[in-house]
């Protein structure tokens, strides 16, 4: 694994993965979830878009989350800046086992990814951006909304990727992202995860804004399509 920068480092874009593995997600289900941000950290395509964004590096860190207590950062803040800083970073989500299976607490996720991007965790980023997935709305833990716009006041975007239908990607857009360009995608099933988070790595690292709304395509998802909202903070 990569190791961890000295303090200050500067970095394009400091990044939390929060990665939801709550009970409605069962073990396959959680192997695809996971091996989609594995083999995105292997893409060539995912690697360049680091290579040529802003100072040309990123610093990451994985989180799987569940209930209200329930937040383990797996894999610890880490700088990515070229190929092979890329794929020890996916040998390294590779490497975890799964933290918890409980209920699902969007909002909590959210102030402990917000916490991770607050503290001195040795990077200086030009952008703050959370990456949340999941496939249910909160059932426990701290407001979603609320959290949110507390993040969006200290800085951070946050984006999100739904694993459901309509409905879950419109709640996603309505409580959980924010921030300067906010977005939000959503698929039909965790199938269709891995391409999905490529995708969106690869507009977070960049930060190039895209239209409104936008057909996801290849996907087989025309019907339910990609969505992605600006907001403005709260």
């Amino acid at each position: 694994m990569a190791s961890k920068a000295e303090a200050g480092t500067a970095v394009g874009l400091e990044l939390v993965l929060l990665i939801d593995v709550s009970g409605s997600v069962d073990s396959s289900e959680y192997a695809l979830q996971k091996g989609g941000y594995v083999q995105a950290f292997q893409s060539a395509a995912v690697q360049n878009a680091i290579m040529g964004s802003q100072l040309g590096s990123i610093a990451v860190t994985y989180v799987e989350w569940s209930g209200a207590a329930q937040q383990a950062q797996l894999v610890n803040w880490t700088l990515v800046n070229d190929a092979a800083s890329a794929n020890a970073f996916a040998a390294a989500i590779a490497g975890t086992s799964r933290a918890y299976s409980g209920l699902t607490a969007v909002g909590s996720a959210i102030n402990y990814g917000a916490g991770l991007l607050g503290a001195d965790n040795g990077f200086d980023g030009l952008r703050k951006v959370m990456d949340v997935s999941g496939d249910g709305e909160r059932n426990d833990g701290a407001d979603t909304a609320t959290a949110r716009n507390a993040a969006v006041a200290a800085g951070i975007t946050i984006n999100g990727l739904t694993i459901g239908g309509a409905s879950l990607l419109n709640w996603y857009q309505n409580n959980v992202i924010g921030g300067p360009g906010a977005f939000a995608i959503g698929v039909n099933d965790f199938a269709d995860f891995a391409a999905a988070i490529e995708q969106k790595l690869i507009r977070e690292i960049t930060g190039v804004p895209e239209p409104a709304t936008f057909a996801l395509l290849g996907f087989g998802l025309a019907a339910l399509g990609m969505a992605a909202r600006r907001r403005k903070a709260a």
